[in-house]
């Protein structure tokens, strides 16, 4: 094999995966804002979504700014020197990551280190297989953090929550699958995917079900049990409300995919991988000879391209926005002004924020800050950054990240510093809540996964703090204009994300009764 063409190659893949989402899965998000209620703030999501895909593809940049843990699989005929290709393929994540495609995501566990190029022990996963095909067939996926952090694995029999036992049995099955999609809400950025791996052993178990999602969104099970609980699962799972973001809406899942696989007497495992709505997965067929690609998988039908929206569309947008209070916020922000705002209200952010992940949230609860947050923006964010010749930082991309991780901070800092509002995504708990309404301030969700949108949005970087942490976790500067968000947690003790729970909730208890016998 010509190792640098076959490495060229997996460099074009992983651009592609980045920054080109799939036919099959454009087209998934289509019909999602075709089915959504304008005006609603689901139908303004998904509006951001589809901006958000046609700027990745006009600017060649990450559709998502969570590279997540790229993972490949590879079917090579016999005889094929995987070491090389493994070699190859560190390589080519390693100048993507350069070139700003991907986010440095690898981190030491123990020392919490970023080795800067998405390189380290584990990363990335590269599972080969050999077969008696005369070709390879290389696949990946770049899976972020949010909604692996939603993935959840049953062990049958089970009690849960809203739909009671779950035994060992098909329906049992079902009752797990529709309660992966609630306990998901909105922190894996729906409306997204799913693919289930029944039975197996722990590791096995998820290992199928991440296998799913190299399934094509529309192809249809060969086994007629699994093929009707998908259609089962896509049919009922967008009836329990939580729609894009967790916002409430019309579509909750975007796709469902089904796989079994034997077990031991002794255990019965359900195994669920969501994937968000920037489902980032694609292959090619790589000639084993010339390591060149000779073609492209999940290209099939039909490819929406998201124009930008005509004038008249742009309109009514704004029209739909205007009956809501939209407001305008310029740090430093008052405390009186913050407690104006109320769950729904759409946010407009101009002038100063700061990006604050999960070590910069423990270390401000330990140290004073670098910068006088009193008055200002915190962002859940982990950009993709890269510095031009002058020494001068750029945003690649810089969507927001799953903010319950800094539960356990949050209203603490936002005291201590007086911060006034916290941007994200997915919402936090009872404790901020209590920390909002006694401190005043406010809780903002952005959009996940839209992170060329928000890009756009950040007109210059004006300096940064604690790099020592990595370029995802340090303090960026951020000079934004028009930053866009929603209030979903505010001062007055209201969280519209405990709103849509308790209602999705009660809407998943009407699934409890038995369907499969």
């Amino acid at each position: 094999m010509n190792i640098e063409k076959f490495q060229e190659s997996m460099y074009q893949l992983i651009v592609e995966t980045s920054t080109n989402l799939p036919k099959d899965v454009r087209r998934a998000i289509k019909g999602a804002a075709e089915r959504e209620n304008a005006g609603t703030r689901s139908a303004m999501s998904l509006d951001t979504i589809k901006n958000n895909i046609k700027m990745a593809d006009d600017n060649v940049s990450p559709i998502c700014q969570d590279t997540g843990l790229p993972t490949f699989k590879i079917k090579t005929p016999v005889g094929a020197n995987q070491i090389e290709m493994k070699k190859a393929i560190y390589n080519a994540i390693a100048q993507a990551t350069k070139d700003g495609k991907l986010r440095p995501n690898s981190v030491d566990s123990l020392t919490g280190e970023n080795s800067g190029d998405n390189l380290g022990g584990g990363t990335p996963v590269i599972k080969f297989e050999q077969w008696e095909k005369d070709y390879i067939d290389a696949r990946l996926i770049l899976k972020g953090g949010g909604c692996e952090n939603k993935n959840i694995q049953y062990s049958l029999p089970a009690e849960l929550e809203g739909l009671g036992r779950a035994g060992r049995d098909l329906d049992g099955i079902r009752k797990c699958i529709m309660h992966s999609v609630y306990q998901a809400q909105g922190q894996g950025c729906s409306a997204g995917f799913i693919g289930v791996g029944i039975g197996g052993d722990r590791s096995s178990g998820y290992d199928l079900a991440k296998e799913q999602l190299f399934r094509t969104v529309d192809d249809v099970n060969p086994h007629a049990e699994l093929r009707d609980l998908e259609e089962y699962v896509m049919e009922n799972a967008n009836k329990l409300g939580i729609g894009t973001m967790g916002f409430g809406g019309e579509t909750t899942l975007l796709g469902c995919k089904v796989g079994v696989m034997n077990r031991i007497p002794a255990s019965f495992y359900v195994s669920v991988a969501y994937n968000c709505w920037a489902y980032r997965r694609l292959g090619v067929v790589v000639n084993p000879e010339s390591g060149e690609i000779q073609e492209w998988m999940y290209q099939e039908g039909e490819k929406i391209d998201f124009a930008q929206p005509a004038a008249q569309e742009i309109a009514a947008a704004v029209e739909a926005l205007e009956e809501q209070n939209v407001v305008t916020l310029t740090a430093p922000i008052t405390e009186e002004q913050i407690r104006q705002l109320k769950v729904g209200d759409v946010v407009k952010i101009d002038g100063m924020m700061y990006t604050g992940r999960d070590a910069i949230h423990k270390y401000l609860s330990d140290h004073d800050s670098p910068v006088d947050l009193n008055g200002q923006v915190i962002y859940h964010c982990g950009p993709v950054m890269l510095k031009d010749e002058e020494g001068n930082w750029h945003v690649k991309a810089a969507g927001p990240t799953t903010s319950i991780r800094e539960e356990p901070y949050q209203g603490d800092i936002m005291k201590k510093f007086g911060i006034r509002a916290v941007i994200g995504k997915g919402g936090m708990g009872a404790k901020t809540l209590a920390a909002l309404k006694e401190h005043g301030g406010v809780y903002l969700n952005a959009i996940g996964g839209a992170a060329q949108y928000y890009a756009d949005c950040i007109k210059s970087v004006e300096g940064v703090d604690l790099m020592n942490f990595g370029i995802p976790e340090a303090m960026w500067h951020l000079n934004v204009e028009g930053f866009t968000a929603v209030v979903t947690m505010d001062s007055h003790g209201n969280s519209l994300h405990e709103d849509v729970e308790k209602s999705s909730l009660e809407k998943l208890a009407q699934f409890a009764d038995r369907v499969y016998k």
